[in-house]
């Protein structure tokens, strides 16, 4: 019909690759009439693919819950822009532990072992914290606006309870959103034959019309050009507000006051948190552009371009640890006492870890 279209979710390429061509020919369940096709692999690629895709998940459970321990423990870290960060690695560090393992195995093995039912609640965590990612990022950016674009305002705008609100609108939203739509069943609904004609057992497959693959898109791009038009007014006022202190202090030969230093080190974390908007974008935005040419052009895309596509926006959620201790002193500093145990000092919750 041309009213109706496939979204394959990430979830669904045992279904995919299975239609690649094979030497000899492997099924998922050989006892089962109806069982999907398995790609075959060699021994030594099997073993390769597991060793990432198994770095990949132990680097982002281990990064994330760095992230995690590290501002929950410090108390010069418990600011309402760090809650925010905080609830973001809970997002990436849920996607590594409850999502990542299954679609290891059924990437590598082409085939979901694990039931229908469990495929469905699969696939509704793997698109909640996708969007809980979204939403947080782009409480981020605001965040990071009022407190470039209005300093003396921001403590007072932007405090705590805020913060908390921001955090559970992300979660609930997310949550409530992907859960209803798929097991209401409104994501198949008038394409239910065809996605009967397409399943085979040992497949993993969500099939969406057209009508839910525009609004998870908008999802998606909304809160995208927000970040953007956000960031491009933040870089802005922050390259103006340096030029003026620049200024001001030759003029007056003045050491750097306090307020200086609070400015400076707001654009510092905006810069860096940009960095992480800027990695999102790009590591998402393929996916979810492809998303729509499918939609509309009956799934042009080959099977295994778009796997890989999907592990591209995983491998997402291990790269904010990295450019947090990249850019971040006060998380090299918190990790290094983390990890040489140091921790357990009673005094040491209180520990200065900035260094300007």
């Amino acid at each position: 019909s041309d009213n109706t279209s496939l979204l394959w979710e990430p979830d669904t390429f045992a279904f995919k690759n299975s239609l690649l061509p094979n030497d000899e020919v492997q099924y998922c369940f050989e006892n089962i009439n109806g069982s999907c096709y398995k790609t075959s692999w060699s021994s030594g690629i099997r073993i390769t693919l597991y060793g990432v895709l198994g770095l990949l998940t132990i680097l982002t459970l281990g990064g994330n819950l760095m992230v995690i321990i590290s501002i929950a423990y410090f108390k010069q870290l418990h600011t309402p822009a760090n809650f925010l960060i905080a609830s973001l690695a809970c997002a990436d560090f849920c996607l590594g532990l409850t999502v990542l393992p299954f679609s290891s195995i059924r990437s590598i093995e082409t085939c979901w072992y694990f039931g229908e039912t469990f495929c469905r609640f699969h696939s509704c965590l793997d698109a909640s914290f996708c969007y809980s990612s979204i939403f947080h990022l782009c409480f981020i950016s605001i965040d990071r606006y009022v407190a470039v674009t209005d300093p003396l305002i921001y403590p007072i705008k932007f405090t705590v309870p805020v913060s908390g609100m921001f955090i559970a609108a992300a979660w609930i939203f997310s949550l409530t959103y992907s859960f209803s739509v798929v097991f209401s069943g409104a994501n198949d609904k008038g394409i239910r034959e065809l996605e009967n004609a397409l399943s085979c057992v040992g497949s993993c497959q969500l099939v969406f019309n057209k009508t839910w693959v525009v609004v998870s898109s908008l999802l998606y791009f909304i809160p995208f050009f927000t970040m953007i038009v956000l960031y491009h007014r933040i870089f802005a006022v922050a390259k103006r507000q340096a030029r003026m202190i620049e200024i001001m202090n030759n003029n007056t030969q003045s050491f750097e006051n306090y307020s200086d230093r609070v400015a400076k080190r707001e654009r510092k974390a905006a810069k860096t948190l940009g960095i992480a908007v800027i990695a999102f974008l790009i590591f998402w935005s393929p996916y979810f552009i492809t998303v729509i040419i499918d939609a509309f052009l009956n799934f042009i895309t080959p099977p295994l371009v778009f796997d890989i596509m999907v592990w591209v926006t995983y491998s997402n959620s291990a790269i904010n640890p990295l450019i947090y201790s990249l850019f971040y002193p006060w998380f090299r500093k918190a990790m290094k006492v983390i990890v040489s145990c140091k921790i357990f000092r009673l005094d040491c919750s209180t520990m200065n870890l900035f260094t300007e």
